[in-house]
């Protein structure tokens, strides 16, 4: 989708800033640690972007097929993983109309990139569909309620980004998607978007996760 298109070239430059190095540890050490999967088991990323958790998740020796709606992030992810040797497979797919069979993956994986599916019942229902019996569902998406779900539901970000084609979802919204098969949600993210430079450090994160919401939901279900 030509809205994603625009931000491919310059989307993995904010992970080479401190916040933006500290924002992908502690979300993807988050998301990891629930994510339930063997070594060699098949996982799909939904709206892999640039191929950053398709990288991670083929690292580990899984068997990783990753979907996006933006060919120009897609081009990136491919040439990337290319580079480290890694046999990912990339399409153009949309989450509601997944190509797949039913059962044809051993577990699914989608981080920030919910954010953006205004439809998260009938997105679900699709996942489910292509996910075997047991198998684990990770998402991972920005709190509505947080400090950064306020940056992002500001006026210049909503008139000025793609997060205006964005639909943010709160903890409370993730539990009513398929409550009986909702294992746990887990936040973090605890450092606010302004926070000076200096303070950058999981120190910090710990001392604000006190008192304030994660500014990221990671979510796990199970078939």
């Amino acid at each position: 989708m030509a809205i994603f298109d625009s931000e491919a070239s310059s989307y993995d430059s904010w992970y080479d800033t401190k916040l933006g190095a500290f924002v992908d540890k502690v979300e993807s050490n988050c998301a990891m640690s629930l994510f339930e999967f063997n070594n060699n088991d098949t996982i799909l990323d939904i709206g892999c972007g640039t191929g950053n958790f398709s990288i991670r998740l083929a690292q580990t020796g899984a068997k990783v097929i990753a979907i996006d709606i933006s060919d120009e992030m897609l081009n990136i992810a491919r040439q990337k993983s290319k580079e480290m040797g890694l046999d990912i497979e990339f399409y153009n797919m949309d989450v509601y109309n997944l190509d797949f069979d039913d059962g044809t993956f051993d577990g699914v994986f989608s981080s920030a990139a919910f954010e953006f599916v205004k439809k998260p019942v009938e997105a679900m229902d699709e996942i489910f569909r292509v996910v075997k019996d047991k198998g684990s569902i990770l998402i991972g998406t920005i709190n509505k309620n947080s400090h950064w779900g306020n940056l992002y539901q500001s006026d210049y970000f909503q008139q000025n980004t793609v997060f205006k084609h964005s639909i943010l979802k709160s903890r409370e919204d993730l539990e009513k998607i398929k409550p009986e098969n909702l294992v746990c949600i887990k936040e973090c993210l605890f450092v606010p978007p302004d926070i000076d430079e200096s303070n950058i450090t999981i120190e910090k994160e710990n001392e604000y996760s006190q008192n304030h919401n994660g500014g990221f939901l990671c979510a796990l279900w199970k078939k």
